[in-house]
């Protein structure tokens, strides 16, 4: 269950941090009970961009995969038309 913590208690960065490292996931703090600011450990944040970055070339390579395929007998046959008459 995340973390919810009110601005005031950014005064104790010792709390904040322990949580921060004991958690493994993002703290967040509110300013006059409305969301402001994610404060995680560096830990965290490094995980966050390698699955964001998996997550990315992941996508990039579904997107190159549904290039037009061709039948290979087909493709040799054009092929062969083209090169040897």
């Amino acid at each position: 269950m995340p973390q919810i913590r009110p601005i005031t208690d950014l005064r104790n960065t010792n709390e904040i941090s322990d949580i921060c490292h004991a958690k493994m996931e993002p703290v967040f703090i509110t300013k006059n009970g409305y969301g402001d600011l994610v404060i995680m450990s560096i830990e965290t944040y490094e995980q966050l961009l390698e699955v964001n970055e998996t997550d990315a070339a992941i996508t990039e390579a579904e997107y190159e995969s549904e290039v037009e395929l061709l039948d290979a007998r087909n493709a040799l046959a054009s092929l062969s038309r083209k090169h040897f008459g």
